[in-house]
């Protein structure tokens, strides 16, 4: 395993119905191929090993038998691969026969889970041949299977854990197990699993594959898990059925990996163990279920070594680049558009309950403002109130270029607000004079006075028309502390405190198309222009017409430190873990500027967080925030030593 990842496989041997040994050398050179591919547990189908479909050839001892030494054979030939290898067989206790699943390692047959839940509906009639294993009325307990393994551990109390990683602890249940309201795999992961196997039967009919999908996405949220469903498929009789071989693999909700109906591909995906154990560990209510567990046996194994490190692994998953920006277009815009309903929703409420008549907004041209205000006349919307009682303010000063000011100004009249013009030049020279600043000295004290005095201006306004200060920082800044305390920092309700500025930009872009959709092509050429625009405080003088001072060659690239960000508060990742999904995410950046990056991140997150401490309201709409009224409590004075020093540590 690398940085808590563990690689996964699903595969589909092709099998000769009642054929053990034929069947055994297509699991054989599936595994091993899997097993070549880095993959650490490699699951198969339900009877593989026998091909689900035998019906009544099930209860002829020879058949039996054969499954039993094509086990043997597989685990010896396997032993090699060094993985954990899950398969499906009939077994008998002498007394009745299970449809089982085999864990094998090393040439080992380290233990046979039995099926719990015998689905004798429908197309099937399992109950005719296996007798469904009731936990509560079988202790734990072995299984003769032959004289080279005497006392095989059976049951479904079993958990394979990883002698490397004891956060790696794999359960296994079968096919219908997952169909049915209290899966096995729930008492499994109460109980400490984290990788659910489930080998599977389940033929094809239209609508099914859909509701597979689901269930399997959805069984991987519940219990918090990764979810590997192996499912039969070429070979199987196809008297009264067909089976596709429709395999997926899910994490926590997730899917990761899906193959193809009648593919017969073995699929792959890089489970985050990790991230696993630090969802349960945030969610609280898991471990209140887990209070309920059972007691499982547990049984060790070596088989978390892919062969492979950090500097060769190349991730089985798609880390995306902007986590909180959907890739896809339809999906995307769905997202944009459920996010500015949350923006507008949670001020409309604000402006009704503090009967608030205006709203005042700092407009300056650039994305984060221009977001505010159109949030803002859609909840003016939403209250049934004039937008010309939004009031837009420009204030240019030193550093407004016309590019900017000529924007904001026509934005302010598309949207039908009210446009204020303070020009604050002359009162920040006059603060300059009155602290004794040279105003040719163009440091912090040079940028973050006219920070304030806007604020200011703004403040004042609102207090002359009843109305409040709507704030336009961004989630982006406030992890950074790119924000003027006491300045842009502070508003009374902040619009865009839970939106990154990755999502900015396309939540901008947004409005830009629904604008050209109405036939508003004015509106739409703007907001495109405002796009276009390079990110800036403009506190420092152009250089002629054009913005010298561009945010992102201070602070760094957005599109990185929203990286950072996700995963440094939704996961806890550690700085090592980052960078190295950094590197994978962005392949077309150089590592030592990921490094650079990442360690500023921390620098900055550490010592900005005096500003969170004291943030405006302001809704939530994603599952990463800031507030310290909610998602994000830390001392102001704690120390990012721990962290700053493994990023700095990192080898490029």
């Amino acid at each position: 395993m690398v940085h808590g990842f563990l690689r996964t496989a699903c595969a589909t041997p092709h099998v000769t119905v009642a054929d053990c040994s034929a069947n055994a050398e297509s699991i054989i050179q599936n595994a091993k191929e899997a097993a070549a591919e880095g993959a650490e547990v490699i699951a198969f189908p339900e009877l593989c090993i026998t091909g689900y479909t035998c019906s009544d050839l099930f209860l002829q001892q020879p058949l039996q038998a054969a499954a039993a030494r094509a086990l043997e054979e597989i685990a010896e030939r396997t032993a090699e691969t060094g993985s954990l290898i899950i398969v499906g067989l009939p077994v008998s206790d002498g007394r009745a026969l299970y449809n089982a699943a085999a864990a094998l390692h090393k040439g080992r047959i380290l233990a046979i889970v039995p099926k719990s839940f015998m689905p004798n509906y429908a197309e099937f009639y399992e109950r005719r041949h296996f007798k469904p294993f009731d936990a509560g009325k079988n202790p734990a307990r072995t299984l003769y299977l032959s004289e080279k393994n005497p006392e095989v551990p059976f049951g479904t109390d079993i958990l394979i854990t990883s002698t490397r990683d004891r956060n790696v602890k794999v359960a296994i249940e079968l096919c219908e197990d997952l169909w049915v309201p209290l899966s096995p795999s729930t008492k499994a992961a109460l109980s400490g699993a984290t990788v659910i196997v489930n080998l599977s039967a389940s033929n094809e009919i239209i609508g099914k594959a859909s509701y597979r999908r689901t269930l399997v996405s959805a069984q991987s949220a519940k219990t918090v898990t990764a979810y590997l469903y192996a499912n039969a498929g070429n070979g199987e009789s196809t008297t009264d059925v067909v089976f596709s071989g429709h395999s997926l693999i899910a994490e926590n909700g997730t899917l990761l990996a899906e193959s193809e109906l009648f593919s017969g591909k073995t699929i792959f995906a890089d489970t985050d163990i990790e991230r696993i154990v630090h969802e349960r560990t945030r969610t609280t209510t898991f471990s209140d279920c887990a209070d309920h567990s059972e007691i499982f046996r547990e049984i060790p194994a070596d088989f978390t070594n892919g062969g492979y490190d950090s500097a060769s692994l190349i991730l089985q998953r798609k880390i995306e680049r902007t986590p909180f920006v959907p890739s896809g277009e339809k999906e995307r815009a769905e997202r944009c558009r459920a996010v500015i309903e949350l923006q507008a929703q949670g001020l409309a409420k604000r402006l009704r309950h503090t009967n608030a008549k205006t709203a005042v907004i700092g407009l300056s041209g650039g994305l984060d403002s221009t977001l505010a205000l159109l949030v803002t006349a859609r909840a003016f919307d939403l209250c049934g109130a004039e937008r010309r009682r939004i009031i837009s303010v420009t204030m240019p000063c030193f550093g407004t270029t016309n590019r900017t000011y000529k924007n904001a100004c026509a934005l302010a009249s598309k949207t039908g607000t009210e446009l204020r013009e303070v020009r604050i030049a002359d009162s920040v020279t006059q603060h300059f004079k009155d602290i004794g600043h040279d105003i040719n000295v163009h440091d912090v004290t040079y940028e973050n006075c006219q920070a304030r005095e806007r604020t200011q201006v703004l403040m004042d306004i609102a207090n002359e028309t009843g109305g409040l200060v709507i704030g336009t920082g961004d989630l982006s800044e406030q992890a950074l502390g790119w924000a003027t305390y006491n300045g842009d920092h502070m508003s009374m309700y902040g619009v865009n405190g839970s939106i990154p500025k990755t999502l900015v930009r396309y939540l901008v872009g947004w409005f830009a198309d629904d604008a050209k959709a109405r036939g508003d092509t004015d509106t739409a050429e703007i907001l495109l222009d405002i796009l276009d625009t390079p990110v800036s405080p403009e506190l420092l003088p152009p250089n002629g017409t054009e913005i010298a001072q561009k945010t992102e060659e201070v602070v760094g690239p957005y599109e990185l430190h929203d990286f950072f960000l996700y995963n440094v508060l939704r996961f806890g990742f550690s700085p090592r873990k980052i960078f190295f999904l950094a590197r994978a995410a962005f392949s077309d950046r150089d590592g030592k500027e990921i490094k650079k990056w990442l360690v500023s991140f921390y620098r900055r997150f550490f010592a900005q967080q005096f500003k969170r401490s004291c943030m405006p309201d302001g809704a939530k709409v994603g599952s990463v925030n800031l507030s310290p009224r909610g998602d994000w409590r830390m001392p102001s004075d704690a120390s990012g030593a721990v962290w700053i020093k493994e990023a700095e540590g990192i080898e490029c």
